[in-house]
């Protein structure tokens, strides 16, 4: 069987952070990767709230768009081969549908069929703070083979801008699935200087 092609699905919810789902969208292409995009109701109206882009503008950063509602879509079938599915952000209903494996729209049965067919599937988790159930739903979709990936900020790459640590955080989600986020510093690499007073220990094989 031949590698299966360079697709990926997006996933778009209502969380707060859509900035995490556009920055995928932008990066992907610039990357080379096909894109897949569904976005929730919520999602939506997160949009609206939180950019001034159009939904139209938001669509057309995808390589293909579906309904929320088209569970005949192509990502809805395990036969339709793709590198996993990308939540940014992802609420905790979805979250908890995803936990369940009772899906209500094609966004969470994309999900189970990644989960299904033992692909990647990365959770940008956006909730504060979290009680049990929250916690359970992480543990449950953790041992279905999901990857819980919450947008955590990193500072020691002296962040100047919001860009900056939306990327950093994008970028880390993109290493679950051995995606090079470009121009991204790394801890310890050649030519990244460690934070001051740090230091960086290098294992020679």
């Amino acid at each position: 069987m031949s590698a299966a092609p360079q697709r990926m699905i997006v996933g778009i919810t209502g969380a707060t952070g859509i900035q995490f789902g556009i920055r995928a969208l932008e990066v992907l292409r610039e990357m080379g990767v096909e894109t897949h995009l569904v976005v929730s109701r919520a999602g939506e109206m997160t949009r609206a709230y939180e950019t001034d882009m159009t939904r139209d503008q938001l669509h057309a950063l995808a390589d293909h768009v579906y309904p929320i509602q088209d569970v005949g879509a192509a990502i809805a079938s395990g036969s339709f081969r793709t590198m996993g599915m990308l939540i940014a952000p992802c609420s905790v209903r979805t979250l908890a549908e995803v936990a369940s494996g009772v899906t209500t729209t094609l966004l969470t049965r994309a999900a189970d069929v990644v989960l299904k067919e033992r692909r990647k599937l990365v959770l940008m988790v956006r909730e504060a703070p979290l009680h049990a159930r929250h916690i359970r739903n992480m543990l449950t979709v953790t041992e279905m083979g999901g990857i819980i990936h919450p947008p955590v900020p990193a500072f020691y790459t002296k962040p100047e801008t919001i860009a900056d640590l939306v990327d950093h955080a994008l970028g880390r989600a993109f290493d679950c699935f051995d995606l090079d986020m470009p121009n991204m510093p790394r801890w310890g690499e050649e030519g990244e200087a460690a934070p001051s007073g740090a230091a960086v220990v290098r294992i020679t094989p």
